[in-house]
């Protein structure tokens, strides 16, 4: 109770015409706002809250609910309540795709985890050629098929990402592209290496609920939103090189840009 008897939390409002649970939710909300229950830290009990704002145990739990379903926090079976880590990446759209990264032998995600000081890593790897879904198709200049590669991102070993990469079949096939390890710097290096330097990157970037399979993919909590970004690699003839099709986890992104004002 110590949480609570310095503050943390204070009384309810007898008055207000907003639901009890509400009021209990908003006040945790606020205190993690604040800063008052830390990263990782373990919320007061089921039975310390109770007994704090007087209420029924089901009140209580209506209102851990809430949070839960917002990803401020996640219940672990047998241990408790705990405020989920606020996102350590830091996705910075005007430098991630810098040549100096790819001349260093980097791939973008590699650079973002090493600023986070985290352990990247690649699973789930699947190269293919398919044909590719209308959308694609028309991004990249209708090919009837394509090279496609997919896999998953992970951080100290928590998924956090999951892209599929669509090339021209004309482009990729028989180079090191098609190859499950395509070398230092990536495929855009490859790409480079084959006379296709980059010229631009087109970003659309919009903010949903995942499917079941994307829950699965990326471990995702309830009420964590995933960020759905389509990017599409131009060379400087104006080809479209790529199309990447990257699903992230909500709570683990800061996507940061920077644009001009001129």
């Amino acid at each position: 109770m110590a949480a609570l008897s310095s503050g943390v939390l204070g009384a309810l409002d007898p008055t207000s015409d907003r639901a009890v649970f509400r009021q209990i939710a908003d006040q945790v909300r606020e205190a993690i706002d604040k800063g008052r229950f830390k990263e990782g830290a373990k919320l007061p009990s089921e039975a310390e809250l109770v007994e704090h704002f007087g209420v029924s145990r089901m009140t209580v739990r209506n209102a851990l609910s809430i949070l839960q379903s917002e990803g401020l926090v996640s219940s672990e079976h047998g241990k408790g309540v705990f405020v989920r880590p606020r996102p350590p990446v830091r996705r910075l759209a005007s430098d991630r795709f810098a040549r100096r990264h790819r001349d260093q032998g980097k791939s973008a995600f590699t650079v973002e985890a090493e600023a986070a000081g985290s352990k990247p890593e690649v699973d789930s790897l699947e190269v293919r050629e398919e044909k590719p879904a209308p959308d694609i198709s028309a991004r990249l200049g209708s090919p009837r098929k394509v090279l496609a590669r997919r896999r998953r991102y992970l951080l100290d070993g928590r998924p956090v990402e999951f892209a599929v990469s669509y090339l021209p079949l004309d482009l990729a096939r028989g180079t090191q592209i098609a190859e499950p390890n395509p070398g230092p710097g990536g495929i855009y290096a490859r790409l480079e290496e084959l006379g296709h330097r980059l010229d631009h990157f087109d970003e659309e970037v919009r903010a949903r609920m995942p499917s079941p399979a994307e829950v699965k993919m990326l471990r995702l909590s309830s009420g964590v939103p995933v960020i759905s970004l389509i990017r599409t690699a131009y060379d400087t003839e104006g080809r479209a090189v790529e199309v990447c099709d990257t699903v992230m986890a909500a709570d683990a992104y800061v996507l940061a840009y920077q644009l001009p004002a001129n």
